[in-house]
């Protein structure tokens, strides 16, 4: 399939435009006029009936006049005109068709009927959909500029080997033209639009097999068609062929969309984060970065590095501290060289005295001492990455301060740079060596740091999800679902109302119990400390009046007793959902009162292993407070990393749509870790 929609859309043989205009102040007018003047070999058809030629190519008046049934339609009509068109591509033959109109889902109910209407022609039609709201593509490699955007116009456009999908259609103009300032040349470019029916997943997919391309750069405001994407970036990854993502959004919708605190933790951001690196993609955060992060993704490998570390080496102090700033800002470890790599710096003759960077400034801007500088810090296992600051030599003297650069980076991948001045002569002679180089500091930390966290991506085959009613388990289910899963809690019982206290079970927690209550301390229904038999009838009473002030419909029958997890010496939360965007994922966050407002917590895509999740433990901020801090105890991470791991098993499990354990008490190292509350949503119960 994926051959077949690189041929019908890559590389067509024939093209179809439906709608073309001859008058060149209109949008229309491009796609035709871009083919023509870029040399397109194959066989082109504009449908116009005003117009016996436009731009010397032949018009025909419909689709039902063409002697052949072209690979590729690009449609240019209006939103309602558009479906109709589609249709007559089906009665044509067409294989795929790309719509330029917007006035679909984004448009409100009318939108969404029509967007509808779309769906179902193309169903029938058997014409594969780019878009709505598509603003074209480009294989430059074949002079095929199939676009709308005014940004193709350009001359002279030079081919490389990055290939571009934004979800955003002016943004591959925007990023063609930078690119092209910064020696970042492309082999192809598309928009997806709306991804109705071909998403970006799915067409980045088609193309992995292309020779051309050996790089992927990705604009994204959401995450749509995850599957496709993860096997996208898992094909891409086998090929040797990086993919560099920008996703835009900062959106706390998704925590309207659950009744857990999961769901306000794990905002769509964060899931997104989450999955890119999942999938072995490297997220960066500036649109500088986005055009500059490939060349170094290319050369440095994926894998797992807990804190990344880099060296700087540099002749400006002022500019290797604004790269410095910049890493340390994205949690990026800046070493100065340890005393074997300074010994062997000071025995090529380099005077480098000890500190953050190795600053060669005071030993001189010279071939011989960069060299010697960068060969030592290089030969050091102390480091991931090293980089090179250059000042104002690299201007005046590039045969100086970078030509050590060119000709040490040529055989080793572990080199980047950045140029502190406008410095073009220099900047070509590194693009030239493939060697990146960055014009600014935030690029530069942003690229490095994102590469230096890339992973290899995973090939996940987890259960197909399903659907259906949701029904919230009450507390002893949900128990009982924990213990199928490995995960200890503090022991607890139901008690029906009229029951006396279990001896057993004090001092307690007393909570009501029941499906389909979330979250118990709103309504009044949980009361703790509960010492003796007394104070437990006490409690049931509170509970029994608070819920007639604020839940009089709840069917109070019983109670849940649980004996309290004394000497605990810290508490987390554990979490997991099942994203209706990118799928099951885990998390562990700060616990109690504090959770929400904290936000301190890590993320990853279900299932985990072991290493995996003593990392997410490691990543919380309130780490310290469950290691033995100021003398208290320390606690069990063996335990609660076991839990992670184990609640992460629920993938295999597709009724479960979401469960959160908060709090899971941290005992004493040794002791383990107890679930007192747990909130577990299923499908069709």
């Amino acid at each position: 399939m994926t051959r077949d929609l690189y041929r019908l859309i890559f590389a067509p043989e024939s093209i179809v435009i439906v709608g073309a205009s001859a008058d060149p102040s209109k949008t229309s007018s491009r796609p035709l006029r871009y083919l023509v003047e870029g040399g397109y070999k194959g066989r082109i058809y504009p449908i116009n009936p005003r117009a016996e030629e436009i731009a010397g190519v032949k018009c025909w008046a419909s689709l039902a006049d063409l002697p052949e049934a072209p690979d590729l339609a690009f449609i240019l009509l209006s939103a309602d005109a558009a479906i109709d068109a589609v249709a007559e591509c089906g009665r044509a033959g067409v294989g795929a068709a790309m719509i330029l109109a917007s006035g679909f889902g984004e448009s409100g109910a009318d939108g969404h009927a029509r967007e509808q209407r779309l769906a179902e022609v193309a169903r029938a039609s058997g014409v594969r959909i780019l878009g709505p709201s598509c603003l074209g593509l480009a294989n430059l490699h074949q002079g095929m500029i199939l676009t709308g955007n005014a940004a193709f116009a350009e001359k002279g456009l030079v081919t490389g080997g990055v290939f571009c999908a934004s979800q955003s259609g002016s943004m591959i103009g925007a990023l063609l033209s930078r690119g092209r300032s910064k020696g970042v040349n492309f082999a192809g470019l598309i928009s997806v639009g709306g991804e109705l029916d071909l998403s970006l997943g799915a067409l980045c997919e088609a193309t992995l097999d292309d020779p051309a391309i050996t790089s992927y750069m990705l604009f994204l405001e959401t995450i749509r068609d995850a599957p496709a994407i993860r096997r996208f970036a898992v094909g891409a990854a086998e090929r040797g062929k990086p993919v560099v993502a920008l996703k835009l959004g900062r959106s706390s919708a998704a925590a309207e969309l659950t009744t857990s605190h999961t769901g306000g933790l794990a905002g769509e951001d964060d899931v997104a984060d989450a999955f890119l690196a999942d999938c072995g993609i490297v997220r960066v955060e500036t649109l500088e970065a986005l055009l500059e992060a490939g060349a170094l993704a290319r050369r440095v490998p994926a894998k797992v590095r807990p804190v990344p570390t880099v060296g700087v080496v540099t002749t400006t102090g002022g500019g290797a501290a604004l790269v410095v700033d910049q890493l340390g800002m994205r949690g990026v470890n800046v070493e100065g060289p340890n005393e074997a790599t300074l010994e062997a710096i000071r025995a090529t003759g380099v005077d480098v005295g000890a500190g953050r960077i190795a600053d060669l400034t005071l030993a001189g801007t010279r071939y011989d001492t960069m060299k010697a500088g960068l060969e030592a810090m290089l030969a050091s296992p102390q480091y991931d990455l090293v980089v090179t600051v250059v000042g104002s030599s690299a201007r005046f003297q590039p045969e100086v301060a970078v030509k050590p650069i060119v000709d040490i980076g040529s055989g080793d991948g572990r080199l980047a740079t950045f140029i502190v001045p406008e410095a073009p002569e220099a900047l070509a002679m590194l693009a030239a060596a493939g060697i990146p180089a960055f014009r600014t500091p935030e690029a530069c930390a942003d690229s490095v740091a994102a590469v230096l966290r890339r992973r290899a991506p995973r090939a996940l085959d987890l259960p197909a999800k399903i659907s259906g009613p949701i029904t919230i388990l009450d507390e002893i289910e949900g128990y009982d679902l924990l213990k199928g899963l490995g995960i200890a809690n503090a022991p607890a019982r139901a008690i029906p109302l009229g029951d006396e206290a279990d001896p057993a079970l004090l001092p307690a927690a007393v909570k009501i119990v029941g499906r389909d209550m979330a979250h118990k301390t709103d309504v009044g229904g949980v009361v703790l400390g509960v010492k003796t038999a007394e104070d437990f009838h006490d409690a049931v009473s509170r509970i029994r009046d608070s819920l007639a002030a604020k839940a009089p419909d709840f069917p109070l029958t019983r109670v849940v007793q649980q004996r309290m997890a004394l000497g605990a010496v810290g508490e987390v939360l554990l979490g997991y959902r099942v994203d209706p965007q990118v799928g099951p994922m885990v998390l562990v966050a700060a616990g109690g009162v504090m959770t929400e407002i904290l936000q301190d917590r890590a993320i990853r895509m279900a299932p985990v292993d072991l290493e995996t999740a003593h990392r997410m433990l490691g990543e919380l901020r309130s780490l310290p407070l469950l290691t033995g801090f100021r003398g208290k105890a320390a606690g069990d991470l063996d335990a609660v990393a076991s839990a992670i791991v184990a609640l992460s098993q629920l993938v295999l499990n597709p009724q479960v749509d979401e469960l959160e354990i908060n709090p899971l008490m941290v005992m004493p190292e040794g002791q383990g870790a107890l679930a007192v509350d747990v909130v577990a949503r299923l499908h069709n119960i």
